[in-house]
This record gives C-alpha cells, sequence and structure tokens, in this order.
C-alpha cells in the first residue's frame, strides 16, 4: 500500500510553499536579467534564476514532498548520484529554456523553451523516481505519466512567459503563486499513477541501500534555501542596469553645452587627464 501524505498536509503544504518561494525569486531574477545592459552581468542574472526556478521551485517541491511517501512493508532508500543528477538536469533545461525565450523573444523560442523546460521537468521526476531503492518494484500508470508531461510542459511554457514578460511585485506573486500550483499538481499526478509490488520473503527483509531522505534531502533543501537568502540579497543590493538608466546619463551630456565630446559620440571630461598633460601643468 502506498502513501503520500504520512505527514498529513504538512508535506504538499511546506512543498508548495518552497514552490513559491523559489518561483518568487526566480522571477525577479529574470527581470533583472531581461532589463540589464551587460552582457556579464545578464549571464550572472539568468544563472541565479535558472538555479531558483530549476533547483528550489522544481526539485526541492519535489523531494520534499516526497519525505510524506511512504510504501507498506519496505524501507525506502535515495541513491545520492541520481538525486543530485535529477537536480543538475532541472537547472540545465532551465538555464538553457530562460536564455532562448528571454534572448530570442519570439513565440516559436518560447514554444521551444518550454519545451525543452517541460521534457526536462518530466525527466527530472522519473529520475528521482528511479533513484528510489526499496525491496520491491514501483510501476507507473501510461495515462498518469502522458497527464503529468502535458501538465509539466504547459507549466514550463507559462513559467517562461512569465519570465519574459511579468513585471512588478503584484504580478510576479501572482505568477509565483500560479507556478507552485503547476509544479504540485505535474508532481502528484505522476506519484498517484504509481503502484508498488513488495517482495515477500517470509522474514525480516534488508534495509535497501542508500540515504534515507533526512540524511540526503535534507541538507540540500537547506543549502538551497541559504541559496535563496543569498539570491535575496544581491536582488536588495544590486543597482538595476536598465537601458533607460544607462541612457539617461548620455542624454545629459549631450545636453549640457559646458561638456564637451571627443568627436566619436564619447564623453570627454574638461579637465581629465589628457587636458591636464597638453597644457603642461
Amino acid at each position: 500500500m502506498i502513501d503520500h501524505f504520512t505527514d498529513g498536509l504538512w508535506t504538499p503544504v511546506i512543498a508548495y510553499a518552497v514552490s513559491v518561494i523559489g518561483s518568487f525569486i526566480g522571477l525577479m531574477l529574470s527581470v533583472r536579467a531581461r532589463r540589464t545592459t551587460g552582457r556579464f552581468a545578464r549571464w550572472q542574472w539568468l544563472i541565479l534564476s535558472a538555479i531558483c526556478l530549476g533547483g528550489t521551485a522544481v526539485w526541492s517541491m519535489h523531494f520534499i514532498a516526497m519525505m510524506g511517501f511512504q510504501v507498506s512493508g519496505t524501507a525506502i532508500r535515495y541513491d545520492t548520484g541520481l538525486t543530485l543528477t535529477s537536480g543538475v538536469i532541472a537547472v540545465l533545461v532551465m538555464g538553457v529554456a530562460l536564455y532562448l525565450t528571454i534572448r530570442r523573444a519570439t513565440t516559436a523560442w518560447l514554444l521551444a523553451g518550454g519545451a525543452i523546460a517541460g521534457s526536462g521537468i518530466v525527466a527530472m521526476h522519473y529520475l528521482g523516481m528511479a533513484s528510489m531503492n526499496l525491496n520491491g518494484e514501483l510501476h507507473h500508470d501510461p495515462l498518469y505519466v502522458v497527464a503529468a508531461s502535458v501538465i509539466a510542459l504547459a507549466a514550463a511554457t507559462v513559467a517562461l512567459w512569465f519570465a519574459r514578460r511579468v513585471d512588478g511585485l503584484p504580478a510576479i506573486t501572482i505568477a509565483s503563486l500560479l507556478m507552485g500550483v503547476a509544479v504540485s499538481c505535474m508532481h502528484y499526478t505522476g506519484m498517484f499513477g504509481m503502484s508498488a509490488t513488495v517482495e515477500d520473503h517470509g522474514h525480516v527483509m534488508a534495509v535497501p541501500d542508500g540515504a534515507t531522505s533526512s540524511e540526503l534531502l535534507l541538507p540540500l533543501v537547506v543549502g538551497l534555501f541559504v541559496f535563496l537568502l543569498v539570491c535575496s540579497l544581491f536582488l536588495m543590493l544590486g543597482v538595476e542596469d536598465t537601458p533607460r538608466r544607462a541612457s539617461a546619463p548620455a542624454e545629459r551630456i549631450s545636453e549640457d553645452p559646458g561638456e564637451r565630446g571627443n568627436g566619436n559620440g564619447e564623453y570627454s571630461p574638461r579637465h581629465g587627464f589628457d587636458s591636464f598633460r597638453s597644457t603642461g601643468r
């Protein structure tokens, strides 16, 4: 017998809250990536956004929800390598999708990015399922697999549309709440399509190989929360480099008759080092 809520509603509620927080900070970072004009700064915001969206909003939600998962008659352990690989996949596909969507702002690239991110989320989910070791076998209903995949593709596309379009605190908050719902629906749709066959050897079964959820998942989730705090500091302390703000000084410079140009449209200060050297002072 499979129980998805061994701890009651605590695990789905906490998982949803983590997904919303990760989505909120990830979308805030994507806004910075859209607005910034520097190449290095743009990559910085994109990478941070991909980690928040893929690593926290999707991967952390998945494995926090898994802490409430139990199969009667057997202990469950997690393969560390496969678990970490599933998280890396979620971050990488989200990073690629964000880049394609933000830098190539067309509907075709939005759909392509949604397909890439959605496929990556599905791969992350079922690779996470494959990382579970138990005394028996898990089976997946194909109908639920298809339904979970459709939800993942739709949710990823909507998330990327939000990343490209939404602006302002109210809109980002609403988008984050909706993304949390979409990610949770995808996860539990896939989970409800699972069944398990437990081996009965007629005696006490050995504990499967791997780490427990508390040994493996809690440190990773705590680490991601620390990362979210760092990203929040970046958002609070960072200076937005928007095209509007970047162009404002240039406009003031060109309109100020007391300042000179160098003939190439660049600002040349009246009392710069070159003028000091030319006067011999």
